[in-house]
């Protein structure tokens, strides 16, 4: 009898859980059925419907709203995993860092809400690196602390980078692995971490459904794109520059592993932070003899100098020229789609991540 995962995807965004999941389950004859989602940003709702099939689903909107009546929670369907990346903006290095005095913080607690009531076997958690150290490692130890006494689950987590997992962006991400207390001995170790996951999906040797890039010039940076998306003569200068009296950088283009994609990328901030791409660098004969040329400044502001588009953003993130075709069809903005890729969950990630938990036994149908 084919096995099936129910899952759960909280602050889905456009699917980046729901999207590995299904691209595992697919490679290992397991049905994969996400019961319900929830999203508020009613265009990465509208990327995500046009890529999944949600016409059986709970579309749970609001969770603040959702779960302010536990008879809400009671009625959704019993599912094996519940997946989500809560919002990050609380605990990020590029936000205030107000943690939980944040409302968007606040949202950690109606996952709580959730497990407390439904209590699913399996709990796939994903935040910003920086949320261990926020606020001196006291908003990590009340993340583990509320999924260990107030929802009853053993908690174990690590960090993991994109860039190791095919995908060649530098996004180190904090990921939550949470195993029902009564499924599993206190004694067992249960170990989520980065060099295991990686030995484990290394041994798959490249067959799965993912897309996978060496660099950003394996298949995945385009040579010809449209105009629109090429820097002005006069932005050209700001971009590249070190920085002004005040604020001091190092302005690097034409990076074969990526700067980590933010929500604002499609402002264009400089190239310390955000990804340009020069058409000498792109159209060289020999890519990683260019980048060893110290070109000048006053000599690389006169190069033709692009940005990402939103398909390349979002192939940096796993996804695929079809996922970005289908939300374009839907009437998603670029501005949109930048945004998107930039809060989304990389799909290579939680693959492997998922890949390491049912071959150590971790998780079980």
């Amino acid at each position: 009898m084919k096995k099936t995962l129910r899952h759960l995807e909280l602050f889905s965004g456009i699917g980046g859980f729901r999207k590995a999941i299904d691209l595992y389950c697919k490679d290992n004859n397991i049905t994969s059925n996400c019961v319900a989602f929830s999203e508020v940003d009613k265009y990465a709702t509208l990327t995500y419907k046009a890529n999944y099939d949600t016409e059986s689903e709970v579309e749970i909107g609001d969770i603040q709203l959702f779960t302010s009546k536990k008879e809400n929670i009671k009625l959704l369907p019993d599912f094996d995993l519940l997946s989500g990346g809560f919002p990050c903006q609380a605990f990020s290095m590029m936000g205030e860092q107000k943690g939980f005095d944040d409302n968007r913080g606040n949202l950690f607690y109606n996952i709580i809400d959730i497990l407390s009531i439904k209590k699913p076997k399996y709990v796939l958690l994903e935040n910003v690196r920086n949320i261990k150290n926020h606020d001196k490692g006291k908003t990590y130890k009340e993340i583990i602390r509320s999924l260990d006494e107030d929802a009853g689950y053993h908690v174990t987590s690590d960090v993991f980078n994109t860039s190791d997992f095919g995908l060649p962006q530098t996004r180190r991400r904090v990921f939550f692995f949470a195993v029902r207390k009564d499924l599993i001995n206190i004694r067992d170790a249960i170990i989520l971490d980065n060099q295991s996951v990686k030995e484990s999906v290394s041994l798959l040797n490249g067959s799965t459904s993912l897309k996978k890039y060496k660099n950003v010039l394996d298949d995945l940076l385009e040579k010809e794109v449209e105009e629109k998306y090429y820097l002005s003569e006069k932005l050209k200068p700001t971009i590249l520059s070190n920085g002004s009296k005040n604020f001091k950088s190092n302005s690097k283009i034409n990076q074969l592993i990526a700067r980590p994609l933010t929500a604002t990328m499609v402002k264009m901030h400089r190239a310390c932070q955000d990804n340009y791409y020069s058409d000498e660098f792109l159209n060289h004969p020999n890519p990683n003899k260019y980048l060893e040329t110290d070109i000048p400044k006053d000599e690389e502001v006169k190069h033709r100098i692009r940005k990402l588009t939103p398909l390349e953003a979002l192939k940096l993130q796993g996804f695929d020229e079809d996922f970005c075709i289908n939300a374009s069809r839907a009437g998603v903005s670029n501005h949109q789609l930048y945004k998107q890729a930039g809060n989304a969950v990389s799909v290579n990630t939680v693959y492997s991540i998922i890949h390491y938990l049912f071959n150590k036994n971790l998780i079980k149908l």
